[in-house]
């Protein structure tokens, strides 16, 4: 760790913090209720707040679902894929093409990606704690697998739930006045994705600092062993022929 210095801690803080903001998406709506990659707020009220729908990587919730009692939630089971536009449809009368409603229900089944862009970073951090070359190697390389595998499912949140937003918020399909927004999972896959960025290069960058000081640390000690190595300065003067002795 000595020899990659600050650098690489930086970069292995960066690889934690992104399986923890990963970990974050993952655990939305129907895990965790409060969580949720995207919300669709109603316009039934309970007696302190409206009720809303939350979609998260493994289903659903509906917060207040029992109007005037608030906390009284209803959540989908947990499973891989669902379809979103049926689900706002049954509860706010939001009207959905075909296309749109085919289109949001396969790209569900992308978000499996998130508990595995959430543990390859788990990865990524372990490798580079070890903080040997072949570590910080590897770690660049899983990081940059993340990032790339945390960019798809990025660009897939977006599409999806951008689909479902414009068709809520649109006053044409939805008369209801429900107000749907991106959510705390959608902001936190974007994060990861950006610290996964420059984590990768940071470790990448540890690794080669690291192997080119062992170079120098190897070739060192061979100019020593050559009688190169630097050692007081012996002056040598030449005699006069007056000075030089008879060896006869």
């Amino acid at each position: 760790m000595a020899k990659t210095g600050i650098v690489h801690h930086v970069g292995t803080l960066l690889l934690l913090v992104s399986a923890i903001l990963l970990l974050i998406t993952t655990i939305s709506a129907p895990v965790v209720n409060d969580i949720s990659i995207f919300k669709v707020t109603l316009t039934n009220s309970s007696t302190q707040r409206n009720s809303s729908v939350t979609f998260g990587t493994f289903g659903w919730c509906i917060r207040d679902a029992a109007q005037g009692n608030e906390g009284d939630d209803y959540c989908s089971g947990k499973h891989i894929g669902y379809n979103p536009a049926k689900i706002i449809s049954a509860i706010d009368q939001t009207r959905f093409n075909t296309a749109s409603e085919n289109t949001t229900k396969a790209l569900t089944r992308v978000m499996v990606l998130h508990p595995i862009c959430c543990g390859l970073a788990f990865i990524a951090f372990l490798l580079a704690l070890g903080s040997g070359i072949v570590g910080s190697l590897l770690a660049s390389i899983v990081s940059g697998l993340t990032f790339v595998l945390t960019l798809v499912v990025m660009a897939t949140d977006f599409v999806l739930f951008g689909i479902l937003k414009n068709h809520v918020n649109d006053k044409k399909d939805d008369q209801s006045g429900s107000k749907a927004e991106y959510y705390v999972g959608m902001w936190t896959v974007l994060a990861a994705m950006i610290l996964l960025f420059f984590a990768t290069f940071i470790v990448l960058f540890s690794c080669c600092s690291a192997r080119r000081h062992k170079r120098n640390a190897v070739v060192t000690p061979k100019h020593h062993d050559a009688g190169y190595a630097t050692g007081p300065t012996v002056t040598t003067h030449k005699r006069r022929f007056w000075q030089r002795r008879n060896r006869y």
